[in-house]
């Protein structure tokens, strides 16, 4: 080990294209698959920012702005449970909004209860604005969604949804809301106006939220729920930001371009690296028929060679996390939705020292022309 790191350091402008090769790999595993991960959580956002234990939903709701209206009454049977220590209504659907320049933008609109413990209202709402919120058509959006709203963020701005003059009374900070399109944020009632749609009334509503006494009870009686009423989906906020989450996934086939796009990258550093590797095994040919007339064994010397293309990927790995911290934080200051879980670093590192090891091997058929004999020539 401590052998060939030495060779490494010495010939490094020899390894530095794999060094960079690795990097790059890297890299693009880890932006490619952040921003896909990015994407599908803003989908389900609402629901993980939610502090509701079960969601209640019509059957077969595959993703959030896609389930159909529910009677309100179906809260009696969540009450009934003795898990259950209270229930909300909760209103998700889709508007065109009207920009007060011209133009229409879709958004979507979500109608909670305004008390600052709601188990679906978003938690970045200040005392003020719910207070303000509380007013018919009144609605609040983040700062974020301002360009596609075409609001300045100026008060006493207004938009039209349906038909109905909308007054934006709130600007919130933090993380926007389903990431995909520009939300409104309003109160049930002005949700129902908004949404305009038959049945949107105090007896019907889109899902109903529930808190249990001890969230660990949740798994156990959200299936429990679902076998008592067959008409409905009762999942738990993990599971239903799930299947949100799958359901964009498998629709947009985003996971298969970023999948092909990261499998690329790692290719032509496989490539790149495997070809350094046989070109620094190449030049230092000399020097390992030395090491072969000293009787050092064969395997010894592919040890070698293997060992150097270790010390390439985490030199390329030590030079992927700066960069990756550095692109995470731009796209982040343009709003870009990027998540870089620890297991996607630990998955993404994993995989390049895997590649790097197969480039060395690659790299072994070098060693064929390494024969005492070429000290003669």
């Amino acid at each position: 080990m401590g052998y060939s790191l030495i060779i490494c350091w010495r010939e490094r402008a020899r390894f530095l294209p794999a060094v960079l090769a690795v990097a790059f790999s890297a890299l693009l595993i880890v932006l490619q698959c952040g921003l896909l991960l990015g994407a599908l959580a803003a989908a389900s956002r609402p629901i993980d920012r939610a502090r509701a234990d079960i969601w209640v939903a019509s059957r077969h709701a595959s993703s959030l702005g896609f389930g159909h209206l529910i009677p309100a009454a179906w809260r009696g049977r969540l009450l009934s449970q003795p898990e259950i220590e209270r229930a909300e209504p909760f209103l998700f659907g889709f508007g065109i909004w009207h920009k007060p320049g011209g133009g229409t933008e879709q958004c979507y609109i979500l109608g909670a209860r305004l008390e600052e413990d709601a188990l679906g209202g978003p938690r970045d709402l200040t005392p003020e604005m719910r207070r303000r919120l509380s007013e018919p058509g009144a609605t609040a959006v983040y700062v974020g969604d301002l360009p596609l709203l075409g609001l300045s963020g100026q008060s006493g701005e207004a938009g039209e949804v349906a038909g109905r003059r909308v007054p934006v009374v709130g600007f919130m900070r933090g993380v926007k809301g389903a990431g995909m399109m520009p939300g409104l944020f309003c109160s049930l009632r002005t949700a129902r106006l908004l949404l305009a749609a038959p049945g949107t009334d105090a007896d019907r509503v889109m899902y109903l939220l529930a808190r249990c006494r001890n969230s660990e009870d949740r798994s156990a009686l959200a299936a429990r729920l679902r076998a008592e009423y067959p008409d409905m989906d009762a999942l738990t906020g993990e599971e239903f930001s799930q299947r949100s989450r799958l359901y964009w996934l498998a629709k947009t086939k985003a996971g298969l371009a970023l999948a092909f796009a990261a499998a690329l990258g790692l290719f032509v550093g496989a490539i790149i690296t495997a070809q350094t590797l046989y070109a620094a095994t190449v030049a230092s040919l000399r020097e390992y028929a030395v090491l072969r007339a000293l009787g050092i064994p064969r395997w010894r010397l592919r040890l070698l060679v293997v060992t150097q293309s270790f010390w390439v990927a985490l030199a390329g790995m030590a030079a992927a996390v700066p960069a990756t911290v550095g692109l995470a934080r731009l796209g982040a200051a343009f709003d870009i939705a990027l998540s870089l879980p620890a297991w996607l670093v630990v998955t993404a590192a994993a995989v390049t020292l895997i590649m790097a090891l197969l480039s060395g091997l690659v790299a072994l058929r070098a060693l064929r022309l390494t024969e005492p004999a070429v000290l003669l020539r």
